[in-house]
C-alpha cells in the first residue's frame, strides 16, 4: 500500500508540475517574437507565359456559418458543362500567392478553376485570424468541392483537386474520403508530418527545437484558457523563430506573397502538424494522383512521398524534379510543373464514355519520370 501511495503521489506531483509549467508558458512574458516583414524586391515572374487578361469571378461559400472567399475561372467559348479544378495554397498561404498563374493556365486549357482561401486567412472570414487548423482546412476543402458541384457550368463527374506543400497532403486526404474526385495533382506534397518534424529536429540544435515547442505550447494553452493567440512568423530567415526557415524560404515568400500578406500564424500548429499524416489515407484513394517530387526538398520528406506513391500503386503517376521545395514555383521549373499538370488533367478529365475511360487500367504500372531537368 505504501508503494502504491508513493506512486500516486508522484503521479499527482508530475501532473501539478506539468500544469504549473503550462500555465507559466501561457501567461508569463518573455515570449515575444520579432516580426519578419517581407521586404519586397523586384518580383520574379512565376510563369513566363504571355496571355491576354481573362476575367475571374469573385464568389463565396459558407462553412458552418463562416464565409469563405474564392475566385472562379470559367473557360471562354464553352456551353457544355466543363471539368473543374479546385485549388488552395500551402502552409499559411492565400489564393493571391501565385495561384492565379496556375489557374489561368488551366483555364486556357479548357478547365474551370475554383481557388479559395481557408478560414482565418486572406479574404475569408473566421477568428482567430491566421489560424492553421488542419481539421477546419479539410472541412473547407469539402465545402469548396460542394460549391463547385453546385454550379451549372461544372460537370459533376469531373471534379479534380490541386494542392501544393501542405495542401498537397490535403488533396490526398480528401480524395481518400470522397470517391467522386476524378483525379488529383499533389505538387511537392506534405504527406507525413511526423517525418517532416523529425527532419526539423535533426537539422536544428535542441535549444532551438525546445524554444519552438514552447511557442506552440503557449498558443495552444492560451486557446484553452480563452486568451488571445500567440503568433510566430510563417516564414523567416535561417535560425530565426518561424514555421519555415529553410535557406530560400524567406526569399521565395518575398517573391510570391502580395503586399497585403500577413507573415504570422498561430503557433499551435508547431505541436499539431506532426500529427497530420495523409500517407495513412493513401491506400483509400481510388483516382489517379500526380505526385510531383522535388528531389532536393528542404522541408518535406522525399522518402515519405516516394512511399506514398508505392501505396497508391497503379493510381500514382510520379514526376521527379532535381530541385528544392521552393524552386518549383519559379521560372522554367514552374513551367515544367504546370505543363505536366495540364497533360495529366487532359488525360484524366476527358468526358467519360464507354470508349474513353479516365480511370487507370488495373494491369498498368504507374508511369515514372525519374529526372526532369529544372533548367
Amino acid at each position: 500500500m505504501k508503494i502504491l501511495k508513493w506512486i500516486l503521489l508522484c503521479i499527482c506531483a508530475i501532473i501539478v508540475a506539468a500544469c504549473l509549467y503550462l500555465a507559466a508558458v501561457a501567461v508569463l512574458p518573455g515570449f515575444e517574437v520579432p516580426e519578419q516583414p517581407l521586404r519586397k524586391t523586384t518580383r520574379v515572374a512565376q510563369v513566363p507565359h504571355e496571355r491576354p487578361p481573362v476575367p475571374r469571378k469573385d464568389v463565396s461559400f459558407d462553412v458552418k456559418g463562416t464565409v469563405l472567399s474564392a475566385w472562379l475561372y470559367l473557360p471562354l467559348g464553352t456551353s457544355a458543362p466543363v471539368p473543374c479544378i479546385v485549388m488552395a495554397s500551402g502552409l499559411g498561404g492565400t489564393k493571391d500567392m501565385g495561384l492565379e498563374d496556375y489557374a489561368l493556365r488551366f483555364q486556357e486549357a479548357g478547365f474551370a478553376v475554383l481557388v479559395f482561401d481557408y478560414r482565418y486567412f486572406g479574404e475569408s472570414e473566421g477568428e482567430p485570424r491566421q489560424l492553421i487548423w488542419i481539421p477546419h482546412q479539410l472541412e473547407d476543402w469539402a465545402a469548396a468541392i460542394e460549391h463547385a458541384q453546385s454550379l451549372t457550368a461544372i460537370d459533376l463527374a469531373r471534379i479534380a483537386l490541386w494542392g501544393t506543400s501542405l495542401s498537397g497532403g490535403h488533396v490526398i486526404t480528401i480524395a481518400a474520403r470522397d470517391n467522386r474526385i476524378a483525379c488529383v495533382v499533389a505538387q511537392c506534397p506534405g504527406v507525413d508530418g511526423r517525418s517532416s518534424a523529425e527532419m526539423t529536429f535533426e537539422r536544428y540544435p535542441i535549444g532551438y527545437n525546445l524554444r519552438m515547442l514552447m511557442h506552440g505550447q503557449r498558443d495552444l494553452v492560451r486557446s484553452w484558457l480563452g486568451l488571445s493567440p500567440h503568433k510566430v512568423p510563417i516564414v523567416g530567415k535561417p535560425g530565426s523563430i518561424a514555421l519555415m526557415t529553410a535557406s530560400n524560404a524567406y526569399d521565395a515568400f518575398v517573391q510570391l506573397a502580395p503586399d497585403s500578406f500577413i507573415n504570422e500564424a498561430c503557433a499551435r500548429i508547431i505541436i499539431r502538424g506532426d500529427k497530420y499524416r495523409p500517407i495513412k489515407y493513401a491506400h483509400d484513394v481510388r483516382c489517379p494522383v500526380l505526385l510531383q517530387i522535388c528531389q532536393k526538398d528542404e522541408l518535406l520528406s522525399v522518402e515519405s512521398i516516394e512511399e506514398t506513391g508505392r501505396i497508391l500503386g497503379r493510381y500514382a503517376e510520379i514526376r521527379r524534379y532535381p530541385i528544392g521545395h521552393f524552386d518549383v514555383y519559379f521560372g522554367k521549373n514552374c513551367e515544367n510543373s504546370i505543363n505536366d499538370q495540364i497533360e495529366f488533367y487532359r488525360k484524366h478529365l476527358r468526358p467519360s464514355t464507354p470508349g474513353n475511360q479516365t480511370r487507370p487500367n488495373p494491369n498498368e504500372s504507374h508511369h515514372q519520370v525519374t529526372d526532369k531537368s529544372g533548367s
